[in-house]
């Protein structure tokens, strides 16, 4: 489930909120904030994903937007993208699951339609996980939006004509290999922005990492 970003935690103990406004925070307190990171009048998302396939089809999350995203959200400062991603499924699913193993690390630059990044720009590193999905998996949904709007898990088709967000999903899990891939989505933003995006040093670390 993604919440909104509100605050920024630096190690000497203050954070940033969104309103650019200075707070104090305790250690134990930052462990449980969204690794969620306020640049100028953008944002920087570190998140992780489930890939949950069973009889062909994949779970994602819907609501009243006409698209699905992964089941998944924004890894909490403290926790690994392994530990991220265990939680996000308990909480989306109502199911403990184990991961089988890193997919993907993709890339993504968009902009925020929720209350608190609404047209903000957002870069966003996402890790994708295959999970170990049970025999007798049957996940609930109990997850809300941020503004309160009720998640749905649907079993999605990789062939249905539905928008579905991250998009390589629909071309790279129909053949899908034992490496971890890399993936990137960089375009020429809007004209209004004002910003024009060709690569990325994130981009250039995972090329240099894998090979």
């Amino acid at each position: 489930m993604d919440s909104g970003c509100r605050e920024l935690k630096f190690s000497g103990g203050s954070g940033i909120n969104m309103d650019g406004e200075t707070t104090e925070r305790n250690g134990e307190r930052a462990m449980n904030k969204d690794m969620c990171v306020v640049c100028d009048d953008g944002i920087l998302n570190i998140r992780a994903g489930a890939i949950i396939r069973k009889d062909g089809k994949l779970l994602m999350v819907s609501n009243d937007r006409d698209y699905l995203y992964s089941v998944g959200g924004r890894v909490k400062f403290g926790e690994t993208a392994e530990e991220a991603v265990v939680r996000e499924v308990l909480e989306e699913t109502g199911v403990q699951m184990e991961i089988d193993r890193l997919g993907f690390v993709h890339e993504n630059y968009f902009y925020g339609d929720m209350p608190s990044n609404r047209n903000k720009l957002i870069y966003e590193i996402s890790l994708f996980f295959y999970m170990k999905v049970p025999d007798a998996f049957a996940p609930i949904s109990e997850s809300f939006m941020e503004d309160n709007s009720k998640e749905h898990l649907v079993w999605a088709s990789l062939d249905e004509d539905i928008k579905m967000y991250p998009e390589f999903f629909k071309t790279e899990l129909k053949d899908p290999t034992d490496t971890v891939s890399g993936s990137s989505r960089a375009r020429v933003l809007e004209p209004q922005a004002g910003h024009k995006i060709q690569c990325s040093l994130f981009e250039f670390m995972v090329h240099f990492a894998l090979y």
